[in-house]
């Protein structure tokens, strides 16, 4: 085995440059390692059994885990939807990587979390030859009503454009008066320490690269903030084709691949179209908006978990506090809805772990139904664990996928 492995690294040494990068860093998923922040979490949970468990994996051996999903990569340290920011979450034992998928001016589909946020996770604006092009150009907060204003999108820019950005991390200065200032805006539970280098990434060279670490895909399908069909002639439905047609000419197995959209449509369109791909589609769940849902009332449903399931849905993804809430006694439980899409034999994947800053005051947005059980950031594995065994989610997106993935080797979930 040592002989074969050393012919293979010589015929790799053998390739053109672009070919060698994805070589050269195909080995990343194999060397995984938590790094302190798991154990930092640990150490300031309350005193319990959980603390003794999970300390007691202290010593214990890194490994990936599709339980983990890297969110965006590893955002919460490095530009999100980079080659740099995936290959993280790789090290961290995320087992499954994320690609939210748009589209540019001539169709090529590329890694964005939405299709207008160049100017909040690109340098987009510090490069006037593509500035001049954002739909809606930069605007001072002194003559925007307070806020400083600017749309710049992935659609605005053909691909070679695209690609000669350099990602940043996700933030702006709102009230900045110059784009200097108002590229001055990561949040301060964030850093700009790796932020030196973020290669952008198309769909296609998301897949290449997640192939060669061995790891599964999750791409979201992004609603367009253009009127469809684009240009007149490409439609939603020749979206959602496209985003499955790279996985299918990358000649990847279907079993690794879980679609995602907020558009149940979409979903709809890949059960029926794509069942290959169909039968792990996710139904991102963003009912929320509006007070649409409560997740507290099932009357509230639209269309119900049995009625979800009825359509061959199979996963579901709410925000992490539409699957909690707290008892009488103040301890954090699964919500109605989390209930209800069990009784349904729906499967479970929420979003997002660490994406609220500290903890120390209640979490913020994604614990908005358990605040007054979160006082300390310790209280994140508390939350993976009702998460994990008593709602039984089967993954969990987070921006530090080092944390899930030591809860979930700690616990032996693959």
């Amino acid at each position: 085995m040592k002989i074969a492995r050393l012919f293979l690294i010589l015929l790799l040494a053998m390739f053109s440059p672009n070919e060698s990068w994805e070589a050269n860093t195909a080995q990343a998923a194999d060397a995984v390692s938590f790094g302190p922040r798991p154990l930092f979490l640990v150490d300031d949970m309350d005193q319990g059994e959980l603390k003794d468990k999970l300390l007691q994996c202290r010593t214990q051996s890194a490994r990936t885990t599709d339980f983990s999903i890297g969110h965006r990569g590893a955002s919460l340290q490095f530009p999100e939807h980079t080659k740099e920011s995936y290959l993280a979450a790789a090290r961290m034992g995320a087992g499954i990587l994320e690609c939210d998928v748009t589209f540019t001016k001539d169709k090529a589909l590329v890694c964005r979390h939405s299709q207008c946020d160049l100017h909040l996770t690109t340098d987009i604006l510090s490069r006037p030859e593509l500035a001049a092009k954002c739909s809606v150009p930069f605007s001072p907060a002194s003559e925007n009503g307070g806020k400083a204003s600017v749309k710049c999108c992935a659609s605005d820019l053909t691909l070679a454009e695209f690609k000669s950005l350099n990602g940043k991390m996700d933030g702006a200065n709102k009230q900045a008066e110059t784009i200097v200032d108002y590229l001055k805006g990561t949040p301060g539970w964030r850093t700009d320490l790796y932020a030196s280098n973020g290669t952008l990434m198309t769909h296609q060279e998301s897949i290449t690269l997640i192939d060669g670490l061995g790891l599964k895909f999750t791409p979201e399908l992004k609603s367009a903030e253009v009127s469809m069909p684009y240009n007149g002639s490409y439609s939603q439905q020749d979206y959602a084709k496209a985003l499955i047609a790279d996985y299918k000419a990358a000649g990847i197995d279907p079993k690794r691949v879980f679609p995602q959209s907020f558009n149940l449509d979409d979903v709809l369109y890949w059960i029926e179209n794509e069942p290959d791909f169909g039968a792990q589609a996710v139904f991102l769940d963003g009912r929320y908006r509006g007070n649409a849902l409560n997740p507290d009332n099932p009357d509230t449903f639209s269309p119900s978990m049995k009625e979800l399931s009825e359509k061959n849905v199979r996963y579901i993804a709410p925000p992490t506090w539409m699957l909690l809430a707290v008892n009488d006694e103040g301890g954090i439980v699964p919500s109605a809805y989390a209930q209800e899409a069990k009784k349904a034999g729906l499967k479970i994947i929420t979003w997002t772990l660490e994406r609220s800053g500290s903890l120390t005051n209640g979490g913020g947005w994604y614990y908005q139904t358990v605040k007054e059980a979160i006082d300390s950031e310790g209280d994140v594995m508390t939350v993976l664990d009702v998460l994990a065994k008593e709602v039984g989610v089967v993954g969990v997106f987070s921006d530090w996928p080092a944390t899930t993935t030591y809860y979930a080797n700690c616990m032996g979930i693959d």
